[in-house]
């Protein structure tokens, strides 16, 4: 079986656990026997080699000509300018002007009439421009690439998924790892959600990250739920020694991850507030980045909580497993999480961690402590707990351990592939 594999990152261009999920399961199909091509934007060269074969999109070479002719499906969506947050990760941006009948600026024109496009493969102002790019590029691939499944992994691949399937008849499976509602709540970005509308109901199957991202397919989107697999993301195993903690009284508690919406970092703040007379040992990091970042330091030191507060920015995979071996207890309070790997990580590392019930990852951890994202007076009692009662951070590594054993890529992968064994291949 080969799988055309369509994604934005892949390690070590990291922005999320999307990166570290679709690298994952790269790496179980490869076990299983599947031949993997990941195309992505633009590969740094740095990528881990491990028996699938990557492809930049700016290394598609694509025939020159005058205009482009856009598939019947295309003309669903309407695209217009708005001021509006393009993707999950940024902060207030004014769209650029989108034309997409002229061919896009090429970085070059070879002597055999052929083009290559540029892409930065970030998550900048450009991004919508940048999908189309990627889509009319990776669709240029139907005549050269032999697969037999196109898979393509969230909203920013789902146009060039459909392109393909419509020149090559081949099933098109999208995997959602996030949705529009998820990352932006009830006022989703009318844009990126009719792309991933389009993308669902064009798929052949669509792969959910959990249970609770398939019903919210099944609610804001109408997608049929017989064409829906919910199959749970893992974790690599632990190919490390921990860093050495240095011996000090103070308690670290962790928050990891996009400062957004998504993700409740408020709710995290607040609940410091009401520990920080009753747990003097207790120090705050807010790992991360994001457009609710400014605000949430400026609530910090209203609260006269600077003193024990840290704000570290984005982290590399090496500087997150070293935070992590430094941390007492790891808090992940999302309003919306369709799974959640970064609690795995931290239980991989041995660290206990307090989930929102609002998150797929709370389906696969029966011992992990839960609150609702809203209840910050629960939140608090609980990292109270974890800090104060030295019984639960054994237990929670006892328990730790033979979850994750269940929680493997090579098992996901397997369910992934009895999934694509249901297509017309």
């Amino acid at each position: 079986m080969k799988v055309l594999m369509l994604g934005w990152e892949f390690p070590p261009r990291i922005a999320g656990g999307l990166a570290v999920a679709c690298y994952g399961l790269v790496r179980g199909l490869v076990h299983h026997g599947v031949k993997v091509t990941f195309v992505m934007p633009l590969r740094t060269g740095d990528e881990p080699p491990n028996g699938y074969r990557l492809l930049g999109a700016n290394e598609i070479d694509i025939p020159f000509t005058q205009s482009v002719s856009l598939p019947p499906f295309w003309h669903q969506v309407t695209f217009y300018g708005v001021r509006t947050v393009l993707g999950p990760y940024l902060e207030q941006l004014l769209e650029p002007e989108l034309h997409f009948e002229a061919v896009p600026e090429p970085v070059s024109v070879s002597s055999e009439g052929t083009l290559r496009l540029e892409f930065s493969g970030k998550y900048g102002t450009d991004l919508l421009n940048e999908v189309y790019r990627y889509a009319y590029a990776v669709s240029h691939l139907a005549e050269r690439e032999e697969f037999d499944i196109i898979h393509a992994h969230d909203w920013l691949t789902y146009l060039g998924g459909l392109w393909l399937k419509e020149k090559t008849g081949k099933p098109l499976v999208v995997h959602v790892h996030a949705t529009e509602y998820d990352r932006s709540g009830e006022n989703p970005n009318p844009q990126i959600r009719a792309i991933e509308q389009m993308g669902m109901e064009g798929a052949d199957l669509v792969i959910a990250v959990s249970f609770y991202t398939r019903s919210l397919i099944i609610e804001k989107y109408g997608i049929s739920p017989e064409k829906i697999w919910a199959i749970h993301n893992a974790v690599l195993p632990k190919d490390r020694q921990p860093f050495e903690r240095p011996p000090t009284t103070r308690k670290v508690v962790t928050f990891l991850g996009r400062v957004t919406y998504q993700k409740g970092p408020e709710y995290f703040v607040e609940a410091a507030a009401r520990l920080a007379s009753y747990l003097p040992e207790a120090h705050f990091v807010m790992a991360g980045t994001g457009d609710l970042l400014r605000g949430i330091i400026r609530r910090v030191a209203q609260l006269r909580l600077g003193a024990r507060f840290s704000f570290t920015g984005f982290l590399p995979p090496a500087e997150v497993e070293r935070l992590f071996d430094l941390s007492d207890v790891y808090v992940m309070p999302s309003v919306s999480e369709p799974f959640g790997i970064s609690a795995l990580e931290a239980l991989r590392a041995g660290v206990p961690v307090i989930i929102s019930r609002q998150s797929g990852v709370a389906e696969v951890l029966p011992h992990a402590l839960m609150v609702d994202f809203w209840d910050v007076d629960g939140l608090a009692d609980l990292i109270y707990g974890v800090l104060r009662y030295k019984g639960i951070r054994p237990f929670f590594i006892r328990h730790a351990q033979a979850e994750l054993s269940q929680l493997q890529w090579e098992r996901s992968s397997a369910r992934v592939i009895e999934a694509y064994k249901t297509l017309s291949v």
